[in-house]
């Protein structure tokens, strides 16, 4: 679909007559990825949700998750924001931000209807984001409608325009890079650097700076990598460091054909094996010669990446799509992964100067794309929350326990430092 006019509606009628037929082709493009798993899983939930309940901390505990509408393709959101909703020092920081009356009194989510046309420019993308935050984890179980949400999205980020299906990492990263510049902005006259400052306990030295001052976002997910290079006629060597918020992993070519767990033929795909592809000395090609400033012209070289500094939160996205002459497929391979200690020490640029745990991460949350196409399919999430894990599937939230996660393909992974995480009181 053309913007060229710059006009886009969220709704387009009071009934939301539009809103329903999205909902509805929405459910059946969904069904032939969700209906045979919601069936067996409501089986076992009938005959498992009450012992289960029962039997954490000895009490009856009630559900209190709740699930984000789906808005016509916008799976790929729901997924990002209730992974970001688990991140508990990351969350804990906008939930606990005053909340802004945008001008002229009204909030994006009071109206119906909307068009850039209006002139409506006072939207906040960190304010909305806090609001679907609040809305989540409160008990109730009906689910939330991030409309307001969506719509700011649509202002401010141009690509997720439409209801087309869109890369979950993609958005994610979209999603933190502008709240990460807006919250460089103003706050009601107070630099957000203050108030990241005051709120959160993080130290000025445990910060990585990406594009200008940092902020929550760099606080918790930027680490910075080094970038080694070795020119091969002469043996120059060129460092630079590059901050990161999140680390994009090749699956190894040798298992793309291994798609489940069970599989018997070769070794199986590990996060380590990915991780190792990832930071391994490796040539390279002819198309990405490097420019030797002592030879001064591109030669053959080496490279190789160390991480020097970890951030609290490790995002791994999992390159599951890939192009090939004028297609995009989708490597299907399952890829094991620790729910534990998962231990990056090895891959430190300076391992000695680590403590002995500050180097182990526990998954909080995995993103998992079903299907077979980013154009296409669908996007759910596991996360663990007080020491159960759920799977949220758009409005559907349900229990779910720690076999079920492990088998899951998993397409972005969400790691939190044990250190930060038993230091997360006090952010």
């Amino acid at each position: 679909q053309d913007y060229r006019c710059d006009d886009f509606v969220v709704n387009d009628t009071k009934l939301g007559l539009v809103q329903k037929v999205r909902e509805h082709l929405q459910n059946l493009e969904n069904s032939a990825f969700t209906a045979d798993r919601h069936r067996k899983r409501k089986l076992l939930e009938n005959s498992s949700l009450n012992s289960k309940l029962l039997k954490i901390n000895g009490s009856t505990a009630a559900l209190c998750a709740t699930g984000l509408r789906n808005l016509g393709n916008t799976c790929f959101m729901n997924a990002i924001l209730q992974s970001l909703s688990n991140i508990q020092q990351f969350c804990c920081y906008f939930k606990e931000l005053p909340a802004v009356e945008l001008r002229n009194g009204k909030t994006a989510g009071r109206r119906t209807y909307h068009t850039r046309s209006q002139g409506d420019n006072s939207v906040s993308l960190v304010e909305e984001f806090r609001k679907t935050l609040c809305a989540l984890w409160q008990g109730s179980q009906t689910a939330f409608s991030p409309e307001s949400l969506f719509y700011v999205v649509w202002k401010i980020m141009p690509n997720f325009r439409g209801y087309q299906q869109q890369d979950a990492h993609e958005f994610m990263r979209y999603l933190l890079d502008h709240l990460h510049l807006e919250l460089q902005g103003d706050f009601n006259g107070v630099s957000r650097s203050v108030i990241l400052q005051e709120n959160s306990g993080l130290s000025t030295g445990s910060r990585c700076c990406i594009n200008g001052a940092s902020t929550v976002v760099t606080a918790i997910f930027g680490g910075i990598l080094q970038n080694e290079v070795n020119c091969l006629i002469c043996g120059t060597e060129s460092r630079k460091f590059d901050p990161f918020l999140d680390l994009s992993l090749d699956i190894p070519s040798q298992f793309r054909n291994k798609r489940s767990k069970n599989q018997e033929n070769g070794p199986m795909c590990t996060l380590r094996d990915c991780l190792r592809s990832f930071t391994d000395l490796e040539e390279l090609d002819e198309t990405e010669l490097y420019m030797c400033h002592k030879c001064k012209k591109k030669q053959k070289s080496t490279k190789k990446f160390w991480i020097q500094k970890l951030p609290k939160v490790l995002c791994l996205h999992l390159k599951r799509f890939h192009w090939t002459a004028f297609l995009r497929h989708k490597v299907d391979t399952y890829v094991e992964f620790p729910l534990r200690g998962l231990d990056m020490k090895c891959y430190l640029l300076e391992p000695e100067n680590s403590g002995p745990e500050s180097c182990l991460y526990d998954l909080a949350a995995v993103v998992v794309h079903h299907g077979s196409g980013v154009g296409s399919g669908h996007y759910t999430a596991y996360a663990t929350h007080e020491g159960r894990w759920f799977h949220f599937n758009d409005s559907t939230v349900t229990l779910t326990d720690e076999e079920t996660v492990v088998k899951a393909k998993a397409y972005i992974l969400f790691y939190v430092d044990r250190q930060a995480k038993s230091g997360s009181d006090k952010l």
